[in-house]
């Protein structure tokens, strides 16, 4: 399972599905776009634009399915929730939460947190540069878990930076070109998102 808001999703994003895929030897992974994101202090572009970004974001990637089910949840979607569904629905199937580092750092403020540590392996992305000293998340302080670290490449990319060069118009798709993939781009241009009032 890899949650977000993906508003928008961006390379860095495929890059940890890729390498969860290849690393966890992975038969699928899920990619649940969140509904009513509850820890996230600004307004989401509308469902159905992060849904299609998704979808285009992640398509022709063997094993990977983008899941709206959180989507359609009225009121808040917590991650717990998602990880007892899935486990009713694939009994005896070994489950995986996927996560970048700045995830888990935020990992003791999510909505019933330790009960996440009992149902699922956290899978966390650890790029090769530590973005500074002491930022890192340590398994060590979590004993009750199961981790599997992911590596990843250095990706200075984040969805922030792409919606402010997004934000400027007649420079949409060129400007974040090198950010998403190509079709998450062409759509953000089409639809006109991010662009400031």
């Amino acid at each position: 399972m890899f949650g977000g808001a993906f508003d928008p999703p961006h390379n860095a994003h495929v890059a940890l599905v890729q390498a969860a895929m290849a690393q966890l030897q992975l038969d699928e992974l899920r990619i649940f776009p969140t509904g009513h994101a509850w820890h996230k202090p600004r307004v989401l572009t509308p469902a159905q634009h992060r849904l299609a970004m998704a979808r285009l974001a992640f398509a022709g990637l063997p094993g990977v399915v983008v899941d709206e089910r959180e989507m359609l949840r009225a009121g808040p979607t917590y991650t717990i929730d998602t990880l007892h569904e899935l486990a009713r629905e694939q009994p005896g199937a070994q489950l995986y939460l996927v996560m970048g580092a700045d995830q888990a750092r935020a990992l003791p403020s999510w909505h019933r947190w330790q009960d996440l540590l009992q149902i699922a392996t956290i899978s966390i992305a650890e790029r090769q540069q530590p973005e500074r000293a002491g930022a890192g998340f340590d398994a060590k302080n979590y004993p009750q878990g199961r981790f599997a670290p992911l590596q990843l490449p250095l990706m200075p990319v984040s969805a922030t930076q792409v919606r402010a060069l997004a934000a400027k118009p007649h420079n949409t798709a060129q400007g974040i070109a090198q950010l998403v993939p190509g079709p998450v781009a062409r759509y953000i241009e089409q639809h006109h998102l991010y662009l400031a009032p």
